[in-house]
């Protein structure tokens, strides 16, 4: 321990020695050699940096900042080695002099005071250019000190107790709500129900596998008949999720005891001459990021990854009462980013030798959602609900050619799911075609009393639409065969293009995500946690950054997404539009505007550097179908009708025979033979940049 005398004596000295080496620097340069005119300008630098570090030798502030020094002395004499001295511990935090008479002895008390206050506006000064607000003069600086330390802080830290002392935004949503509505129509309040179409003649398959990819009508028309019933059912998809997870690495925990429960339940109440919906009895998965008591909810996080939350989520509840039954929950990246998580990396099940991210943009919380487009292309659940912040459901989908719907924004609850930004998170299926799609977007949407974001949206039925009465654009980069389709079946299709002035979409959204988060998990970076997270490049990096957003930027770039919301309404002059799906610009623009999007499979294309010889991995082509906010049913309505004559949604991965010439061993025979310490063989090779920044 290191008296607060010695202390301030070793401080003291350290400075002068500082002082005497820069003056003879000085002194030098002014004897006129000319090599030495180029080492005045650091000369300068360096006296100042030493006068500066003999005012902090009468205060508290750590020796740290004799780095500063030092590096100028670096700059004028180059390999010169430089004595730094002994660090002085500060853990306790403690003023390091015994009393004001001692701090006195250097000086009198209003000469410490003012050089204290100089110290500080220098530094604020220096600071403030980094927010770009270093346009104020030194008495403005003076008066933001004074009310930053008596104001500012003391209310940051109140806050900060009251509301931040938990991490995962589950508390206290914020008040400012963010409304996704155009307004422009007057609709009849509440939810009205779809009328599903009715299915019959359904025979029960031979084979398991031909009964896993089977969609969810006609599931339910087995088990409404009783040729199958819910516990045989749940207990093939648990089957084929433990044996294709250890290739997939897809499965954080198997919820198994709850499914059977839950599926026995529903045998029950059919028994009883009970129906809950095309729902009953219908196994699916969650993402871990959405609350189940019991049961682990990780966040994709090593930091979380013994957490159980005693919460049920509003979307869980939901499909409970419908009498879906829960058989896992599924894998998230880390806190809902890319797709590394604690338990490792998932695969693309069209190309087991890529790893599942999301996309090239490398979107927050990207895959998560390719999890669920895994699970679901592989036959492993016959639906799944994911959630998406800025494309996790968008990317995965099209990475894995799964049919899935971005809601408008508040169609589905979100209380009790780790929440990244109040005003872009929704939740939404991942399923076989856009007609399941409808039927599990029906069971789930609605007015959440404790989401204030939430909405009883109206929505029209899907079935009953008649698209021959649309208008629907195609941008240049529309999927040219669904534009063809749907015009052969009489909508009206015209060449379409989205006007807006606002130039900085990507960084308003990159501004909003990255605020709303680091508000979330405040502690977390506080406290250190982000030292554990599973790559520092993504959010430990980016909420870094956001730090560094101060609160009336972050409202200017709310009052741009108004400005651009405006433009994209009046621009908005078609029913819907078909657009790329992953371009990372739309990606952020539907985010912010808060349109749904439902991302439907158009075919397949080869992989890039295919191995001599066949093989059977693909890489899917997919397309976006884009309507206003609160038009849902008119995308679905589309979906379904490209579907209807088309079967690329009906496609199934070649997982279990990659082809015969493939030099990737084949995963069945992968999954067959691993021990339980194992794991998959020639890694994946391909990887995709995180998400893009922008101005």
């Amino acid at each position: 321990m290191v008296s607060g005398s010695n202390t301030r004596n070793w401080q003291t000295a350290t400075a002068a020695s500082e002082l005497r080496h820069a003056s003879a620097m000085l002194h030098n340069v002014s004897q006129l050699t000319p090599l030495r005119w180029t080492r005045l300008v650091f000369s300068i630098f360096v006296f100042y940096a030493a006068a500066l570090r003999s005012v902090l030798a009468l205060h508290r502030t750590p020796p740290t900042d004799r780095l500063f020094t030092a590096s100028f002395r670096e700059m004028v004499n180059p390999g010169k080695k430089i004595n730094l001295g002994t660090v002085v511990p500060e853990s306790s935090g403690s003023f390091p002099y015994s009393s004001v008479q001692d701090r006195r002895e250097n000086g009198s008390k209003n000469d410490t005071a003012c050089s204290e206050t100089f110290c500080e506006v220098s530094l604020l000064k220096c600071g403030l250019k980094f927010f770009d607000a270093n346009f104020f003069n030194d008495s403005k600086v003076r008066e933001m000190v004074k009310g930053a330390t008596e104001f500012n802080i003391p209310i940051f830290k109140a806050n900060r107790k009251l509301v931040a002392s938990v991490n995962g935004g589950l508390h206290d949503p914020s008040v400012l709500v963010f409304n996704s509505e155009w307004g422009d129509e007057t609709k009849p309040h509440g939810p009205k129900r779809f009328h599903y179409p009715s299915l019959s003649s359904i025979q029960r398959p031979d084979k398991e596998e031909d009964i896993a990819f089977m969609s969810i009508l006609e599931l339910g028309q087995l088990i409404r008949t009783k040729k199958i019933t819910s516990q045989e059912l749940t207990r093939i998809f648990l089957k084929r999720l433990k044996r294709y997870n250890r290739a997939l690495e897809a499965v954080v925990c198997y919820t198994e005891d709850l499914a059977l429960k839950q599926a026995k339940k529903a045998d029950d109440f059919l028994d009883q001459g009970i129906y809950l919906g095309p729902l009953h009895g219908i196994p699916y998965g969650l993402k871990d990021i959405i609350s189940v008591p019991q049961y682990k909810t990780t966040w994709g996080s090593k930091t979380f990854q013994n957490q159980v939350l005693n919460i049920e989520a509003w979307v869980y509840k939901r499909l409970r009462s419908a009498g879906a039954v829960l058989v896992a929950k599924l894998v998230t990246g880390s806190l809902a980013y890319d797709d590394i998580w604690f338990g490792g990396r998932t695969r693309n099940p069209w190309n087991i030798e890529e790893y599942s991210t999301g996309s090239s943009a490398g979107p927050a919380a990207s895959t998560s959602a390719e999890v669920k487009a895994q699970i679901m292309i592989t036959g492993l659940v016959p639906f799944a609900i994911g959630s998406e912040t800025a494309g996790s459901i968008s990317y995965p989908a099209a990475r894995c050619g799964v049919t899935a719907l971005r809601p408008t924004f508040g169609t589905v609850g979100r209380t009790g799911v780790m929440s990244i930004s109040e005003s872009l998170d929704k939740l939404g299926p991942f399923c076989r075609s856009a007609t399941d799609c409808a039927i599990v977007l029906d069971t789930i949407r609605g007015k959440d009393p404790d989401d204030l974001s939430s909405r009883d949206i109206f929505l029209e039925d899907p079935f009953l639409i008649d698209i021959t009465k649309l208008t629907v654009g195609y941008l240049e980069d529309a999927e040219m065969e669904v534009v063809r389709v749907l015009a052969s079946k009489g909508v009206n299709m015209v060449p379409f293009k989205l006007n807006y002035t606002v130039d900085s979409v990507q960084g308003i959204l990159n501004f909003t995500m990255d605020v709303d988060m680091l508000a979330h998990f405040d502690e977390w970076q506080r406290s250190g946690q982000d030292d554990a997270y599973e790559a520092q490049e993504q959010w430990p990096l980016e909420l870094r950054r956001a730090r560094m957003i101060p609160a009336v930027d972050y409202v200017q770039a709310q009052r741009a997404r108004g400005k651009l919301i405006r433009e994209i309404r009046e621009s908005f002059n078609v029913d819907a539009f078909i657009g790329n799906a992953t371009d990372w610009e739309k990606v952020c623009l539907g985010n912010l505007v808060g349109m749904p999007v439902i991302v439907v499979p158009t075919g397949f294309s080869n992989i890039s550097n295919p191995p001599s010889g066949a093989t059977r991995r693909r890489t899917t082509i997919t397309t976006g179908i884009y309507a206003p906010p609160d038009h849902d049913h008119i995308a679905l309505a589309l979906a379904m009708a490209y579907q209807s004559v088309t079967n690329h949604h009906k496609q199934r991965p070649p997982i279990d025979n990659l082809g015969p010439n493939d030099s990737i061993p084949n995963p069945s025979t992968v999954i067959d033979n691993l021990g339980p310490n194992d794991s998959i063989p020639n890694p994946p090779t391909v990887t995709y940049p995180h998400r893009r920044l922008h101005p």
